[in-house]
């Protein structure tokens, strides 16, 4: 690690500015994922099929809305938190922390652009199922809903909804173990990559073992709001 390198961007007022922006952004995104997470308690877990599905969302509208709009705010917070994990930790190994950045917001991308437009979709059309007045229409909404909800229930979606970001998380934490990062931040980090991998892996041998992607959903909330305090105060100090 050049630490005369580090200690001259440390000081550099561009770079402050992205360790506070993301710092700022990472201590939201992770206040985001606790609201996310009460607002998933209120819509309750949702029903595999596609007449369920709209069945369910009809009940939960407003829960459904806020989760949805939330989580795209999330999306976009990731870009900005992985720009600066990267100014504070490429002096320690640029091509890791490039990988763990670039599988983050490949994550994101993916999240924008399948996720959330099916959600829309799905919640959308179960306002038009509960209005239906007919088992024509209703069997049409299910008909329109089915290819959304076979996107969100096959097995690609648990891999880049879970695995691609937990293996970004845990090659970040793996370089945070150094530095800037305290210990705590860096064995968070590396606990929501592990057993995010496990939840998406471990069901094909046990299925119990997908429980562990909500461990890995509190332990990632715990690291990014870690790592946002310590990147604002980067940025500050």
């Amino acid at each position: 690690m050049n630490t005369g390198v580090m200690a001259v961007e440390m000081t550099n007022p561009d770079t402050k500015w992205w360790y506070r922006a993301g710092g700022i952004a990472a201590m939201i995104l992770g206040l985001s994922y606790i609201v996310i997470t009460a607002a998933y308690s209120l819509g309750g877990a949702l029903p595999k099929g596609a007449e369920a599905l709209l069945a369910h969302l009809a009940g939960h509208t407003a829960a459904w809305w806020v989760i949805l709009g939330l989580s795209i705010l999330t999306d976009f917070l990731f870009f900005p938190v992985a720009f600066a994990l990267y100014l504070a930790l490429r002096e320690i190994n640029r091509n890791a922390i490039l990988i763990g950045g670039g599988l983050l917001i490949l994550f994101a991308i993916l999240d924008l652009a399948v996720t959330w437009p099916n959600y829309a979709a799905l919640i959308t059309l179960s306002g038009d199922y509960a209005a239906a007045t007919g088992d024509i229409q209703r069997a049409g909404f299910i008909a329109a809903a089915s290819y959304a909800a076979s996107v969100l229930n096959s097995s690609l979606f648990a891999v880049y909804a879970i695995l691609v970001p937990s293996l970004g998380i845990l090659v970040i934490s793996l370089v945070m173990r150094e530095g800037v990062f305290n210990k705590a931040t860096a064995y968070a980090g590396l606990g929501a990559g592990i057993l995010g991998i496990i939840a998406v892996v471990g069901p094909f041998f046990v299925s119990a073992l997908g429980l562990f992607a909500v461990f890995s959903s509190v332990l990632t909330t715990v690291w990014v709001l870690l790592a946002g305090y310590r990147l604002y105060r980067l940025g500050r100090g």
